[in-house]
C-alpha cells in the first residue's frame, strides 16, 4: 500500500517556478493542520488556479501525512469529470471510534459508499473494463467521511480550488462492516439517513451526485493511473457524498444508515 508513484512527479507541464509556489501552498496547508492554526485564505499568488495544480498540491500533502490508504473520488453531476484525492492510512478507523483531539475542529460529515480492493490494478496501456474493476473489489462498506481543512471556513474562501487542493477537505475515514450482497444493490434507488445525536439531519434516496457511482472506479483505475501509480490491494475507494455536508458538534454521536449497505457510526469527544 505504500508503494506508489510520487503524485507531485506526475505533472510535467508546469514551470519550475510555479511548482515552487505550489510547494509553498502545500506547506502552508500542512502546517495549518499540524499546528491547528487554520488560515482564513491562502495568499493570492499561492492559490491553485486549476485542477492540475490542486492535484500537484495533493502529492506534497500526502507525502507529509501518508502512507496512502486509499482514494476519495466523486463527480458533481452524472456528466461531470470525476476528481480524486489520496487519503492517509493513518486517518482510517473502524465504526464507533471516538474522534478526539484538536485535529477534529471542523467536524463536517458525509455518508458514503466505499470499496476495499482485493487485487492490484496496476497501470497499463489497455484500459480496464468495468467488469475487471468490479472483480478486483473485495468488499463494499458504508462509511462516514469526516471533513477537515487547513482553512478556517473553506466555503468562505474566495477560491474553491484551495479547498480541493487541501486533500479535498479530507479529515477522516470511518468504515462500517462489509455488505455481503452489495452487487445486488440498486445504488440509484438506495436510501440513506444521517442522524446526529439521534436527530435525523438528512434523509435521501439515490442521492450520490455522480449518478452511477460505479463509473468512478474504472475512471480511477484508468485515467487516474498517471497520478495513483496504479491501484493496490488493500486500498479503499470512497465514492462521494450521499448526504451533502452535515456539521456535528463536539460531544456528538453520528450514525449513517443505508437501506441495504448497512450502518456506520462515530463519536466526537
Amino acid at each position: 500500500m505504500t508503494e506508489h508513484a510520487p503524485l507531485s512527479d506526475t505533472v510535467t507541464t508546469m514551470s519550475e517556478a510555479r511548482k515552487e509556489q505550489l510547494t509553498q501552498t502545500a506547506q502552508l496547508l500542512i502546517d495549518a493542520r499540524r499546528n491547528h492554526s487554520p488560515l482564513a485564505e491562502l495568499p493570492a499568488d499561492l492559490q491553485p488556479q486549476s485542477l492540475e495544480e490542486a492535484a500537484f498540491v495533493h502529492g506534497i500533502i500526502i507525502a507529509a501525512f501518508g502512507p496512502i490508504g486509499g482514494w476519495k473520488i466523486g463527480a458533481g453531476s452524472p456528466d461531470a469529470t470525476p476528481f480524486f484525492a489520496p487519503m492517509p492510512l493513518a486517518w482510517m478507523v473502524p465504526s464507533g471510534t471516538l474522534l478526539e483531539g484538536p485535529r477534529f475542529r471542523y467536524r463536517v460529515l458525509e455518508a458514503e459508499i466505499a470499496f476495499l480492493l482485493g487485487k492490484d490494478l496496476p497501470a497499463r496501456a489497455t484500459p480496464y473494463t468495468r467488469d475487471e474493476v468490479v472483480a478486483a473489489i473485495a468488499s463494499c462498506h458504508p462509511i462516514i467521511e469526516e471533513l477537515e481543512s487547513g482553512l478556517i471556513d473553506p466555503k468562505a474562501a474566495g477560491n474553491h480550488l484551495s479547498a480541493l487542493a487541501d486533500l479535498q477537505m479530507h479529515g477522516g475515514f470511518i468504515q462500517g462492516p462489509a455488505c455481503a450482497e452489495w452487487k445486488s444493490i440498486d445504488f440509484k434507488a438506495e436510501t440513506v439517513t444521517l442522524t446526529v445525536n439521534g436527530k435525523v439531519e438528512v434523509e435521501r434516496t439515490g442521492s450520490n451526485t455522480s449518478g452511477d457511482l460505479m463509473r468512478l472506479l474504472p475512471y480511477l483505475a484508468n485515467e487516474g493511473a498517471a497520478r495513483t501509480g496504479g491501484l493496490k490491494a488493500g486500498q479503499w475507494i470512497t465514492t462521494g457524498s450521499w448526504t451533502g455536508n452535515t456539521p456535528a458538534p463536539a460531544g456528538s454521536t453520528a450514525v449513517a444508515t443505508f437501506g441495504h449497505a448497512g450502518s456506520v457510526s462515530l463519536r466526537f469527544a
